[in-house]
């Protein structure tokens, strides 16, 4: 599965909205096969916020662990928040090629 994050907005800055954008998403993972790659793509993301990043991303890993990965960002904002996440929650988010897109 794909998750393209421009489709939440393009500056994801809020925690409230970060809640607001898993929520929506919930309904889809039922369709998650055991062992599918939850891919996130980046592009045309302007801003990530760390408040935003938390509430989406850490309970995603949560659920699935390094079968979540993150494609390579050249935006800083994004850079730095996943670093910030993973300093904070004493994780390691998984890169990976992601396909198709």
């Amino acid at each position: 599965m794909i998750i393209e994050l421009k489709k939440f907005g393009l500056t994801l800055t809020s925690r409230d909205d970060g809640r607001e954008a898993l929520a929506a998403f919930k309904p889809s993972l039922p369709a998650v096969a055991g062992n599918e790659v939850i891919e996130v793509v980046f592009d045309g993301v302007n801003t990530l916020s760390p408040s935003w990043a938390d509430e989406f991303f850490v309970p995603l890993f949560g659920l699935f662990g390094t079968r979540l990965r993150l494609a390579a960002s050249d935006n800083l904002s994004v850079r730095a928040t996943l670093s910030l996440l993973e300093k904070i929650h004493n994780i390691k988010f998984t890169a990976g090629a992601v396909s198709g897109v």
